[in-house]
């Protein structure tokens, strides 16, 4: 079936007595191995996003799936996908509000500050904090949703993610840039990206910015 895949068949696979892949080759080996379930995947998602409330559902559900990807753990790419969206509602809502309303509020806050200063420099300290928490909450919000899929208490993912957001920004940083610089750049090119994000302009930046953490999360993670 598409949306099934049958393990027991045998098949191509990541042969266990040959040393580990890592950098380029490792994510063209994972590219490779779920080129089929990346297409279902960025189908899952564009279809459980069309009633716009389900969106921080389709996020959480299609990075746990890519999660699975980047940990060489079996993929079935609709089980997993529904099984994280029904049953971790409450996490994905909780998840997307505690990054979407910061970065919404400090965002605005930086801008609107930022127009004042040419006027008023004492206008550019609460520009700074703005700018600040943006920042920190960006690059902290792409730990989260890797360190929740350890299905950890909420506030130990929230802690934890602040910490990696600010003591380990460079991934974060590459992160953000696979997530959102794509994004932002296939919906410029629209409407000649158009086939582009119907097939992978969803699911393939999320394997990359999650490829990106994953040697982070090793060392904080459990899985």
């Amino acid at each position: 079936m598409f949306f099934r895949k049958d393990y027991a068949t045998p098949g191509p696979g990541i042969d266990p007595d040959a040393p580990e892949k890592t950098g380029p080759a490792r994510f063209l080996e994972i590219l490779q191995l779920e080129c089929i379930s990346l297409f279902k995947l960025n189908l899952l998602f564009l279809v459980s996003c069309i009633p716009v409330i389900t969106i921080p559902l389709a996020l959480f559900a299609m990075n746990h799936v890519v999660r699975r990807m980047v940990l060489d753990q079996p993929v079935d790419c609709f089980y997993h996908y529904r099984t994280a969206f029904l049953k971790r509602w409450k996490t994905a809502y909780s998840a997307f509000l505690l990054t979407a309303l910061p970065l919404a509020c400090s965002g605005y806050g930086a801008a609107f500050y930022l127009r004042h200063a040419t006027s008023n420099p004492l206008f550019f300290l609460p520009f700074m904090l703005c700018s600040t928490v943006f920042l920190v909450v960006l690059l902290s919000s792409v730990y989260l949703y890797g360190i929740l899929y350890d299905e950890g208490p909420l506030s130990r993912a929230i802690r934890l993610a602040l910490v990696l957001g600010i003591a380990k920004p460079f991934r974060a940083v590459l992160a953000v840039l696979s997530y959102y610089g794509l994004l932002a750049a296939a919906v410029l090119a629209f409407p000649l990206s158009a086939a582009y994000l119907l097939l992978i302009g969803f699911s393939v930046p999320c394997l990359l910015g999650n490829f990106y953490l994953r040697t982070v999360l090793k060392q904080f993670c459990a899985s």
